[in-house]
């Protein structure tokens, strides 16, 4: 596999982390796990269940000592999602992941669930639109309003 590299681009490979002073590419000439910057999510951009659940099967591919810990929370998060969500696409989805993380493709997993974070906000916002509906009249009605 050939990784082509910007200058400055970071890529992950095998819980190291390779940095590049110029545009370059590299050849895997053997497996190994590898994820580029651009797929790289920050701790503080996980504000979603379906983020996550991208953090910790994001965070078995960097760093493979904490391979079965991270797996074994993505797997647990998984399932808290099933149980959360009625979704047909989001759990169609869920299951492709879910088979992908078993089979130890994690970062075919990873675009599937980037495909999904859409699908999730618009959950998300309905969910709060509704919240907020709820609590805003009650509170209209006791200052007088019909």
């Amino acid at each position: 596999m050939r990784l082509h590299l910007k200058a400055g681009e970071k890529v992950f490979i095998n819980g190291a982390v390779l940095s590049f002073e110029q545009k370059t590419s590299v050849k895997l000439l053997n497996d190994a796990s590898f994820l580029l910057e651009a797929y790289v999510m920050q701790p503080e951009a996980a504000t979603s269940p379906l983020r996550q659940l991208y953090f910790y099967i994001q965070n078995a591919l960097i760093d493979p000592k904490t391979e079965l810990d991270s797996l074994e929370r993505a797997l647990l998060m998984l399932a808290s999602i099933r149980q959360a969500l009625r979704n047909a696409e989001i759990l169609e989805g869920l299951e492709d992941v879910e088979m992908k993380v078993k089979k130890k493709r994690y970062f075919d997993a990873l675009r599937t669930l980037k495909k999904l974070f859409e699908a999730e906000k618009t959950i998300l916002s309905e969910t709060a639109d509704e919240d907020t509906d709820a609590v805003v009249t009650p509170l209209a009605r006791a200052v007088g309003e019909n």
